[in-house]
């Protein structure tokens, strides 16, 4: 009787290695040529901070991963991998660094995993950030069939005297404006997908939008003055995300009159959702949101909009 092999109980080494060397192979300034050892990393530059503080995020895309099971398409979650951290990185007014990926399959299948990784390496190039390094584990015995996850890793470099939120510099008055979102994101997908007919293919296919990754425009926004918080709008809505970035003595008030994109019309007539639960779940057209101060939102606005940045007001900030 034949011993018992690795690949035998349904790990194949050989695979892994491969797509490790095509990782390393793909044409992209975003990917670490120190991919393939046993840690990565990239220099700093300390001209550039006087005090630097490091911080980090972690993230998944969810749910969203079974869309795309569905349609067969793969090419777009990693931009909502990569998207989900390091957008959480500028809204402290951290710039991204390195990201990583951990990806956990049953068995290891090429063309998924190459088209995942594309758009990884697509959302680091938009981030402006290094893919430093990752993992992928096959374990047959945990994911069955074609199933699999996504996580990812970040971490961003900011001055410890720029870091947002500057709580004690908000008031009364101060405004709220909001950067578009290019859908629905990464976030409620549990109900998403409830509500959506199994035939309407189109639909299907404009949820696997990617995430909007906010980085350029970030960067550039950060450098006006006013600028006093930020929130990356993901599970829990407007409201739900710019409560972490205002003091407990404001509330918001949010005129809810900008543009919506159709595709949360399709999901609410779909599923019969209520307009509470809706802006309890998804982002409705506003994927980051800001916190300017009032007497700098005019000229805020006039130098976004001279940079092509799209800047829709959204309320104000009120006693609470």
């Amino acid at each position: 009787m034949s011993g018992k092999t690795y690949a035998g109980s349904g790990v194949d080494i050989e695979k892994g290695d491969r797509f490790a060397q095509f990782i390393a192979s793909l044409p992209s300034k975003a990917v670490s040529k120190s991919l393939g050892g046993f840690a990565g990393g990239v220099e700093i530059d300390t001209n550039l901070y006087k005090r630097p503080v490091m911080l980090t995020t972690t993230d998944g895309v969810g749910t969203k991963l079974l869309v795309a099971q569905k349609l067969g398409i793969f090419d777009t979650v990693g931009i909502d991998l990569v998207a989900m951290c390091v957008n959480d990185l500028v809204v402290c007014g951290a710039a991204p660094q390195v990201f990583l990926d951990y990806m956990a399959i049953g068995k290891i299948d090429e063309p998924k995993l190459q088209a995942i990784i594309k758009g990884i390496v697509e959302g680091c190039e938009q981030a402006e950030c290094i893919l430093a390094g990752g993992e992928t584990a096959e374990m047959p015995d945990v994911y069955h069939g074609d199933d699999f996850d996504l996580a990812g890793f970040a971490v961003g470099l900011v001055d410890k005297d720029n870091i947002l939120p500057r709580l004690e510099e908000m008031k009364a008055g101060d405004v709220l404006l909001g950067l578009p979102s290019l859908g629905v994101h990464s976030n409620g997908f549990s109900l998403a997908r409830k509500c959506i007919s199994e035939t309407e293919t189109e639909i299907w296919k404009e949820l696997l939008t990617p995430t909007k990754i906010y980085v350029k425009e970030m960067k550039y926004l950060l450098t006006l003055k006013g600028i006093l918080g930020a929130a990356h709008i993901t599970g829990g809505g407007l409201e739900g995300n710019l409560e972490r970035v205002v003091p407990k003595k404001l509330k918001m008030e949010l005129n809810w009159s900008w543009p919506v994109p159709s595709i949360f019309d399709a999901i609410q007539k779909g599923g019969n959702v209520s307009e509470a639960e809706m802006r309890k779940v998804f982002n409705l057209g506003i994927g980051m949101a800001l916190v300017v101060s009032q007497s700098e939102k005019d000229d805020f606005i006039k130098l976004a909009t001279q940079a092509g940045i799209t800047l829709l007001e959204m309320g104000r900030l009120m006693n609470g």
